[in-house]
């Protein structure tokens, strides 16, 4: 797994996480362009997986998914 990083236009970190190959996999985590956490969750060879969660746009938790695998 190599680590991966996506960045707004502004050039302010959009998401990190990594892949294997071109596929994402294990714990990623998406940002505003203010900084503050929007998601996160893993994935396992591409697939969602597990506890996702998405935050409120003062960076906390709105919303707990569980995919299963």
């Amino acid at each position: 797994m190599k680590k991966y990083l996506l960045h707004h236009k502004d050039g302010s970190l959009w998401a990190k996480g990594f892949m294997t190959g071109t596929q994402s996999d294990g714990y990623w985590e998406w940002f505003r362009k203010d900084g503050t956490k929007m998601r996160s969750g893993s994935f396992r060879k591409g697939i969602q997986t597990g506890e996702w969660t998405t935050y409120d746009k003062k960076g906390q938790v709105h919303k707990v998914t569980y995919i299963k695998d």
